[in-house]
């Protein structure tokens, strides 16, 4: 009896994720994501980090390649997913029951009087100490507010360290629109709440693979080497050439 010869079938990719985003078609996997969409230590980055990244994208309808969010790895550090700059203002944008927002600082004055100042203004004497927010929202008998203190937040580095008034005001007002909407923007963080710079982050949109790519596949290794007749098993070459 003549031996048929078959292939084997191509190993099915796990982890494979499809959605639509601005009107165009996404798909992300482990092996996209790890070659085009990580800044810092993309060989550090696990599979966990990696699958969270694609669920957040993929149910808040954001755009990586767009640069709509960000999965960041540095060394061992736990990975941070941030948006893209603006993210949240312009997802509150698209709501129907968005009325805008207010936003400031709060600065302790050298008598020990503490402001509540819209802007980022503070002069030299006094002490920045926070930020607060307001998001106005159709229907809700008040605003939405948000004060956080900058002890949390300020990292002394970067632009923390020359623009703490702006950052910190930035950070009120993305936890203000969260609390709005919370539907809308569940687990969308900007960089500043998450000890990122944006200006460290790439900008440019990235060219949209134009095959998948998936991380390597390796095969289960056989439960034993096969060894043909004669001086092999003759069971097996038997069941092979059709012999009972």
């Amino acid at each position: 009896m003549a031996v048929q010869n078959q292939l084997a079938p191509a190993p099915q990719q796990s982890g494979v994720i499809k959605y639509s985003a601005g009107g165009s078609e996404i798909t992300l996997n482990g092996g996209i994501v790890k070659k085009y969409l990580v800044s810092g230590d993309a060989n550090k980055v696990t599979d966990q980090e990696v699958m969270l990244f694609m669920r957040l994208c993929q149910y808040q309808g954001l755009n990586p390649f767009l640069r709509e969010a960000y999965l960041v790895k540095y060394g061992t550090n736990p990975a941070q997913i941030v948006t893209g700059k603006g993210a949240l203002e312009k997802r509150a944008a698209r709501c129907e029951r968005y009325r805008g927002f207010e936003a400031g600082i709060i600065v302790r004055r050298p008598d020990g009087a503490v402001d509540w100042r819209t802007g980022t203004f503070c002069l030299p004497e006094e002490q920045l100490v926070g930020g607060w927010a307001r998001v106005y929202v159709d229907g809700f008998t008040r605003p939405v507010e948000a004060a956080v203190s900058l002890r949390e937040y300020n990292t002394g580095k970067s632009v923390w360290a020359q623009k703490p008034a702006t950052m910190i005001r930035k950070v009120a007002k993305s936890q203000a629109l969260r609390e709005a909407f919370p539907e809308d923007m569940q687990g969308m963080y900007e960089a500043e709440e998450r000890g990122v710079v944006y200006e460290e982050l790439p900008e440019a949109p990235v060219d949209v693979p134009s095959e998948p790519v998936y991380p390597e596949v390796q095969p289960d290794p056989p439960e034993h080497e096969p060894v043909w007749y004669p001086g092999g098993d003759y069971d097996e070459f038997a069941d092979i050439m059709g012999g009972n």
